[in-house]
């Protein structure tokens, strides 16, 4: 039961960096893409500007 969480886990972290990786042309961002994507769990939940500039990059508006 553990590991299939951890594979959850591990599936919807992996599929945030994907869309925001490919969205970050969309974004109000110009530098630090590595860094904004690789911690974009810890500042969706603690930075509101990053909130949204992360929906922009996932939605495209």
């Amino acid at each position: 039961m553990l590991n299939l969480l951890v594979l959850g886990l591990l599936v919807v972290y992996g599929g945030g960096v994907w869309k925001f990786w490919n969205g970050f042309n969309r974004t109000n961002f110009t530098e630090g893409k590595i860094r904004l994507t690789l911690l974009w769990p810890i500042l969706l939940a603690t930075n509101k500007s990053y909130r949204k500039n992360f929906n922009k990059a996932l939605k495209g508006r």
